[in-house]
């Protein structure tokens, strides 16, 4: 069955095909077809990961699944949540220009992307500073549906806790991977090989519920 990913992002794509492997699926990201971005503009990760999701099946008629991922920081009543690709708002604009093409945009996508990473994590820094207490945790929910109007979409939480450094640590990951710090690891999740971050992390977390899903009910 072809699913089409409601997402550009080539990190997030290879990540997913690697979680997913072995299940009967080939996940195409929706700027091969040509779909444009959908809309979030909700308040919840599941309902910004469910109109994503039908967005990418009415495009291509079939078959879709969305990620909608992101931090939340207890001191902070649950931010950056939502809007954790975008915390450093003033890059908004800048970081989602050409954000309909190709997966990844190519060198100048990622670039922009790496600025957006960087901005964020400055101002989640300033955001904690003087907190003594930095529990966080990485969420992802994942939603399939089989069509735009499917009545009962898959939907699968994970969660992976740890707590905010005052520094980033590593090169590896994206976004706010260097700044957490995963206790049981003794490590940040961009000091993580990809091995390891793709059999603990939140979305791997997710995508275990899901796999189990889609044999259940989609009988793949």
């Amino acid at each position: 069955m072809r699913l089409v990913l409601a997402s550009n992002n080539a990190k997030k794509l290879s990540e997913l095909q690697a979680l997913l492997a072995g299940v009967a699926v080939d996940l195409v990201a929706q700027g091969r077809l040509g779909v444009t971005e959908a809309e979030e503009p909700h308040i919840t990760f599941i309902e910004n990961a469910l109109a994503k999701a039908r967005h990418a099946a009415a495009a291509t008629g079939g078959a879709a699944i969305a990620d909608d991922s992101g931090l939340c920081v207890d001191a902070l009543g649950g931010a950056p949540g939502v809007s954790s690709a975008h915390y450093a708002n003033e890059l908004r604009a800048e970081a989602g220009a050409g954000s309909g093409g190709d997966v990844g945009g190519g060198s100048a996508r990622e670039a922009r992307r790496r600025l957006q990473d960087a901005a964020n994590n400055t101002r989640l820094l300033e955001e904690l500073q003087g907190v003594a207490v930095r529990r966080a945790h990485f969420v992802c929910t994942l939603v399939a549906v089989k069509h735009a109007g499917d009545p009962q979409p898959l939907v699968a939480v994970g969660r992976w806790p740890g707590e905010i450094l005052t520094l980033p640590r590593g090169d590896a990951g994206f976004g706010y991977d260097p700044l957490m710090f995963i206790p049981d690891e003794g490590r940040t999740v961009a000091e993580m090989d990809a091995a390891l971050k793709n059999s603990i992390s939140h979305r791997a977390i997710a995508t275990a519920q899901l796999r189990s899903l889609l044999h259940e009910v989609w009988r793949l």
